[in-house]
């Protein structure tokens, strides 16, 4: 996604359909994330892919890829990897990337691809976004449908219990010459958290609602669709989920 994309273009308090409509798709998105340690992601995923035991140039789905980072490193790799995402100007910048065995789509995740994936994986706690819990169950079905005979889908997932116990109510974080000022809440079973600014003489107001699901939720979602738990881990080093410590909720599923 351009940096250069006019801060006006969206205006203050503006609604859409989704809030991941809007917010994915504006520069301030990725100012306010930019020190995320990419480090500890690739770790993740060398982690990920040894433990899957990936055959040599192994067709994955990186859903919900952003700007396209980790489905470039999981290229590197060695696999063949297509990168989807809902954000039009998130997949134009990660198409600057393209290669024989690197590609990326603009998709909603709740649609199946008609092509089948040796391993599909939805990273950082890329779930839970819809108002409706059938929209998630829908994504399920559809990353099942996605992938090979012998596949293998990965949920990286926060650890809600986790989240909700040391949520941070009111912070303000300087990034890049912005001063965000965020609120976090839980309301309803989601995870909200409102981010205000000004940028250019000009306010924004942009929302991040993520559904608290807990493991129960995610096997009981898992069961209505058919689909098989492996296996579940806490952290990127792959050591085992326990619920009152992990930081991540990380499932392993066909």
């Amino acid at each position: 996604m351009s940096d250069s994309l006019n801060p006006k273009s969206q205006a203050p308090n503006s609604k859409s359909e989704n809030w991941f409509v809007s917010w994915f798709d504006t520069p301030y998105y990725h100012i306010l994330y930019k020190d995320r340690n990419y480090r500890e992601a690739q770790v993740f995923m060398d982690n990920l892919t040894h433990y899957l035991n990936l055959p040599e140039k192994a067709k994955v789905l990186d859903l919900a890829c952003g700007k396209g980072r980790h489905s470039i490193y999981l290229n590197q790799l060695g696999y063949d990897v297509l990168g989807a995402d809902l954000s039009e100007n998130s997949i134009a910048e990660a198409s600057k990337n393209t290669n024989d065995t690197l590609h990326f789509v603009v998709h909603d995740k709740r649609e199946p691809f008609e092509q089948k994936f040796d391993a599909i994986f939805n990273l950082f706690t890329s779930f839970g976004y819809f108002d409706q819990e059938e929209d998630d169950i829908k994504t399920l079905l559809a990353i099942k449908e996605s992938l090979s005979e012998y596949g293998f889908a990965v949920i990286d997932f926060m650890n809600s219990q986790q989240v909700i116990e040391h949520l941070i109510p009111e912070e303000t974080k300087e990034v890049d010459g912005i001063i965000f000022h965020i609120k976090r809440f839980v309301l309803d079973g989601f995870i909200i958290k409102e981010i205000d600014f000004e940028d250019q003489g000009q306010a924004f107001h942009f929302t991040e609602k993520v559904r608290a699901y807990t493991l129960e939720d995610f096997q009981r979602m898992m069961n209505e669709t058919g689909i098989y738990l492996l296996d579940t881990f806490g952290d990127y080093k792959l050591k085992k989920f326990h619920k009152n410590t992990s930081e991540r909720l990380i499932m392993i599923f066909k």
